[in-house]
């Protein structure tokens, strides 16, 4: 396990691609957990679900990459960016929250929180800024989603490049428990409501690219999260 101390911070991110985005996302964390391994990628990460008492944290991070893995499965398209946006999310959650508490306004404290979490974890794995940069936005954007519950804020929020991703992990964080279901469903349902949004092409955001397993057979589409 010391060894991985030693190892490059650029090499590491390619390593972690290779572990996690080959299918068995969800095998390799749990493994990695056991022989104390993920603590040596993911410091703070594995600090916060070893002294978090609740379930929701552990469940966020095993629902993301059940989803991760199947996608994989189905060929669909996986972005660097959510996957460590999901293994991070705990710890800039608890800065944010920090922050909050010291007097700091919302907005200002989530964009604090998630500089001063990745400042800590490029210390481990050097995550690319075309990955990192889109990461903070998935973070920022949630505060927008959970206040955001209005036709007019809706309609500007969803021309936003990183709205598929950032309703994907609100999604994520509903379904393990974090956040009322309600507040992932006024989104479902107002986007159900808006037909001319399943016809328009989704914008390019730069620096972004699509990772899939490299040695395996392609599989057809199917349903899953957009990852955008």
């Amino acid at each position: 396990a010391y060894l991985l101390d030693d190892v490059p911070a650029a090499r590491l991110f390619e390593e972690v691609l290779k572990l996690f985005l080959g299918g068995s996302a969800v095998h390799t964390f749990e493994k990695l957990r056991q022989y104390d391994l993920f603590k040596h990628l993911f410091p703070l990460t594995d600090h916060v679900l070893e002294q978090e008492e609740q379930h929701f944290p552990i469940q966020f991070v095993m629902q993301g990459l059940v989803n991760t893995d199947s996608r994989i499965r189905e060929d669909k398209p996986v972005t660097p960016a959510f996957l460590f946006a999901v293994f991070l999310w705990e710890p800039v959650r608890k800065a944010f929250e920090e922050r909050v508490l010291q007097g700091l306004i919302p907005q200002t404290a989530m964009f604090d929180a998630a500089d001063s979490v990745l400042a800590q974890q490029l210390r481990k794995i050097s995550i690319p800024r075309r990955f990192s940069g889109p990461m903070k936005e998935i973070w920022n954007l949630q505060l927008r989603l959970e206040r955001g519950r209005n036709a007019k804020k809706a309609r500007r929020l969803i021309e936003h490049p990183r709205f598929r991703a950032a309703y994907d992990f609100l999604l994520l964080r509903a379904e393990s428990g974090e956040v009322e279901s309600s507040q992932a469903e006024w989104w479902t349902r107002y986007q159900e409501g808006q037909p001319e949004l399943q016809q328009k092409p989704k914008k390019k955001a730069s620096g972004r690219k699509n990772y899939r397993s490299r040695n395996r057979q392609r599989k057809p589409g199917g349903n899953g999260n957009s990852q955008s």
